[in-house]
């Protein structure tokens, strides 16, 4: 689903107002307010690329080599340039990051100066410095090619004005002699108006994604592995005390209870019914049953008796059996599962089927469970009403929580008048 208003210049270039929005002239403005930065910028560049772009010339026409003198100076003002460029890169990274900003509205961070040697040392400085050289190297020759073709266009839109002229204007290299020959090159060229508009935001898009793709800090993959990984140990910990809890309940509190109860039952049948202890008794005892019907909810809450007995796929027909639409389970599932993915899983297909017995105003649904490479994927539609939306309630987002902590995914359909398609994807690894 798209937004209302779009974020960034090449959202926007995709949209059928593009015209008549604002886009196009923040595209402009971004354009223009980068040709003093780019003209001064391939100004020092030319210093050193112009007598090297000489000297390879005359190597290859003339196969002269270059002098001694042309070498120093070359070699010299390559270094220069290498050690500058860091130093010159961090301003103009700074006045980048903030230009971005007109034709792209997603935040791009920027970090204080790191100090001197700490500067030459990072990365992050380096890929400056590339976008240095592409700002100051190519971004001129486009520039330079977008302007002949605007000046072309113009050249075109006028020609009926000019096609009196004594000098004999010439359009696209075919000399004009009348009104009547410029007229169709001037229709050419007003029909090329909007493509130039377009052509001017497509321009920017690429120059504005190749400044968020140089300037932006990289992600420290050394510091996301260690994430994952320590996500990973706090869900493993997370199963491990949820089994040991499981293992206390239902082997030391529940028999404990259990056994509680009969005595209370057993008590009861001593205790005749006019005594003044046999109501408070009977009380005693009917709390008892209920605790005891509490905890083995708690338990099955914590892992399903069903999974256990009967595995995914007969749990999951379970689930349906006691949904209050019908429900169809489609299974296909012969390899063993991980415990956590089935437990997931679980989870996963009861509080979809929660979820459309409570808004989705179903008259029937569909459950789909599937092996696709090393993933276990899980489908749930319905044909409800649709329009399903996590930002409206706590039930998807749940959802998607639950999913995300095994580095699963969970993926939603679900336009207006339906269906409802609930995707999880679980990673299988062992």
């Amino acid at each position: 689903m798209t937004t209302e208003h779009p974020s960034h210049l090449a959202e926007a270039l995709r949209r059928r107002r593009w015209l008549i929005s604002a886009w196009p002239w923040r595209a402009l403005a971004y354009l223009v307010t980068t040709v003093p930065i780019a003209g001064v910028l391939g100004v020092g560049l030319l210093v050193i690329g112009a007598p090297l772009l000489a000297a390879v010339n005359g190597l290859r026409q003339h196969g002269r080599p270059p002098s001694i003198a042309l070498m120093l100076f070359l070699a010299t003002g390559s270094l220069t340039l290498l050690a500058l460029a860091p130093l010159v890169s961090f301003p103009v990274a700074v006045v980048e990051r903030w230009r971005v900003g007109l034709v792209d509205g997603r935040p791009l961070a920027s970090s204080p100066w790191p100090g001197l040697v700490a500067r030459y040392r990072s990365a992050a400085t380096w890929r400056e410095v590339a976008y240095l050289f592409w700002l100051g190297g190519f971004t001129p020759v486009a520039y330079w090619v977008f302007l002949v073709l605007v000046l072309l266009d113009l050249g075109m839109i006028s020609s009926p004005w000019l096609a009196g002229d004594a000098n004999q204007p010439v359009v696209i290299w075919q000399p004009i002699d009348s009104v009547g020959e410029a007229i169709p090159y001037a229709i050419v060229g007003v029909l090329l108006i909007p493509v130039l508009w377009y052509a001017i935001g497509l321009l920017a898009a690429v120059q504005a994604a190749v400044a968020r793709w140089l300037l932006a800090h990289p992600v420290d993959a050394a510091a996301l592995r260690e994430v994952t990984r320590s996500r990973t140990r706090l869900v493993g910990a997370y199963e491990a005390e949820r089994r040991r809890i499981e293992r206390d309940l239902h082997d030391g509190a529940q028999p404990r209870l259990t056994s509680l109860t009969l005595q209370l039952g057993l008590a009861r049948l001593d205790v005749p019914e006019d005594s003044p202890a046999s109501r408070p008794l009977a009380v005693a005892h009917d709390q008892a049953r209920g605790l005891m019907v509490m905890l083995r909810q708690l338990v099955h809450g914590i892992r399903p008796q069903s999974l256990t007995d009967l595995g995914l796929a007969g749990a999951v027909r379970e689930l349906a059996d006691a949904a209050t639409i019908p429900v169809v389970v489609h299974a296909d599932l012969h390899d063993e599962l991980p415990e956590i993915v089935e437990t997931t899983a679980y989870f996963v297909v009861s509080e979809a089927l929660g979820n459309v017995a409570r808004h989705a105003r179903a008259t029937r649904a569909d459950v789909r469970l599937t092996r696709s490479g090393g993933d276990l994927v899980i489908e749930v539609t319905d044909d409800g009403h649709g329009g399903a939306d996590p930002a409206r309630g706590t039930g998807l987002t749940g959802l998607a929580d639950r999913v995300a902590a095994v580095d699963g995914r969970l993926l939603l359909s679900s336009p207006p008048g339906g269906p409802t398609v609930v995707r999880v994807e679980l990673p299988c690894r062992r």
